[in-house]
C-alpha cells in the first residue's frame, strides 16, 4: 500500500502545481523569462516539463514517506507539518539560492516557493491520510 499513497501524494501535489502556475501564470512567465507567442503562450511548448515534474513529484513522495516513516510520523497534523517544514526550510531557500545566483527576480522564488511550500505540505498531508 506504501506505493499507492507516494502516488496519491505525488498527484495531488502534483495537480495543486498546476492549479498553482495556471493561476499564476502571467507573472511566473514574466518572472521566469518565458518568451510567449501572440497568443500570450509560451513558445516552444513541449510535454517534457509535465512528465519531468511527475517523475519529480514521485521522487519527493517517495522520499517524504520514508522521512515520516522513519521519524515515527503517521498523524496527518504532523505529517502535514514535516511536509510544510521541508518545503519551506528546504526546498525554498534551496530555490532562492539558484534563483539568487541566476539574477532572477525575488516574485520567481516566491511563486516557486510558494509552491514547494504547499506541495509538500499536500504530500505529507495524503502520505498520512492514505
Amino acid at each position: 500500500m506504501e506505493i499507492v499513497s507516494v502516488i496519491a501524494a505525488a498527484a495531488a501535489s502534483w495537480v495543486f502545481g498546476a492549479i498553482w502556475y495556471m493561476t499564476l501564470s502571467k507573472p511566473w512567465m514574466a518572472a521566469a523569462g518565458v518568451e510567449c507567442d501572440e497568443n500570450g503562450r509560451p513558445k516552444n511548448q513541449s510535454a517534457l516539463p509535465f512528465l519531468l515534474s511527475a517523475i519529480c513529484m514521485l521522487l519527493v513522495a517517495g522520499m517524504m514517506r520514508h522521512i515520516l516513516a522513519m521519524a515515527g510520523i503517521d498523524a496527518p497534523g504532523k505529517s502535514a507539518m514535516t511536509g510544510l517544514g521541508i518545503g519551506l526550510f528546504f526546498i525554498a531557500p534551496w530555490t532562492m539560492i539558484n534563483n539568487a545566483y541566476a539574477g532572477r527576480p525575488f516574485r520567481l522564488t516566491v511563486i516557486d516557493g510558494g509552491y514547494a511550500v504547499i506541495g509538500c505540505t499536500l504530500i505529507g498531508l495524503v502520505l498520512a491520510l492514505l
